[in-house]
């Protein structure tokens, strides 16, 4: 993990103290909700001797993908592998995303049918869990990308936290941020997402976003240092939103495709 963005981000989005009434009249544009996006999320903990078998389980689903990519029936896919590494977390990632439940678990049904699910590599994992996230604050740049790096960050609210308070932080905070970036050609993608299942205690949510080289990686550190710096009225706000005791942060290699 880069020491600085981690640092920068924290400061961002823990730093900030005033309420979400005063947030939102720091908006200059109207940011508007998106039809909501659904992503199924495949993880497991693969042991290192298993990770060339792992790789060659991805190209084989990729066909299978990229033809529901090609049919409508989803709207983007791809692989992860993790680079910054726990003791027993996640090593390697599947996912995809549609603009409904139906064609997210269509694509699924065809990887139970075709056997990939239960493929020997994936048998070999000491860990596997599953995740369905909703996202309605999103963008990208229609496109592949190899090798390019996602940065995600996770957060958990308050219990005592508006009800809003994703919205609030997406429309007023997130949101702009990632336009400016994703514009400049410094991110390929972001979203904001909660789950959709909740396999975890509501009020968590997750921000990703993807650069499609490790210099953008430091353009968004720069970018997120310059919000600290010339907002003053948001440099003094979020803390009373987010307990920081459910932060994280995870970064990973991805090939991904985007419609």
């Amino acid at each position: 993990m880069f020491r600085k963005l981690a640092l920068a981000f924290s400061l961002l989005v823990l730093a900030l103290g005033i309420s979400a009434t005063a947030l939102r009249a720091q908006s200059t544009s109207e940011v508007k909700e998106k039809p909501a996006m659904y992503t199924y999320a495949s993880i497991w903990t693969i042991p290192r001797a298993q990770w060339g078998e792992m790789a060659k389980s991805d190209a084989a689903d990729t066909d299978t993908m990229a033809k529901a990519l090609a049919s409508g029936t989803i709207v983007a896919y791809g692989h992860d592998t993790a680079l910054v590494h726990t003791a027993d977390g996640p090593t390697h990632d599947e996912f995809w995303s549609s603009m409904s439940m139906a064609g997210l678990l269509s694509l699924l049904d065809q990887f139970y049918k075709n056997g990939s699910a239960a493929s020997p590599v994936l048998s070999s994992a000491t860990k596997h869990y599953d995740e369905i996230l909703v996202s309605r604050y999103y963008n990208w740049t229609p496109g592949s990308c190899k090798g390019c790096y996602t940065h995600g960050a996770f957060y958990k609210l308050k219990a005592d936290a508006p009800n809003d308070g994703v919205e609030t932080l997406s429309k007023n905070l997130f949101v702009p941020l990632f336009e400016k970036l994703l514009a400049a050609g410094a991110i390929k993608e972001y979203e904001i997402d909660t789950q959709a299942i909740h396999t975890s205690a509501p009020g968590s949510f997750a921000v990703f976003y993807i650069t499609p080289n490790a210099e953008g990686l430091d353009k968004v550190d720069d970018a997120i240092t310059d919000v600290v710096k010339n907002n003053p009225l948001i440099s003094p706000a979020v803390g009373s939103i987010l307990d920081s005791t459910g932060h994280r942060d995870e970064l990973t290699r991805t090939d991904a495709t985007y419609k």
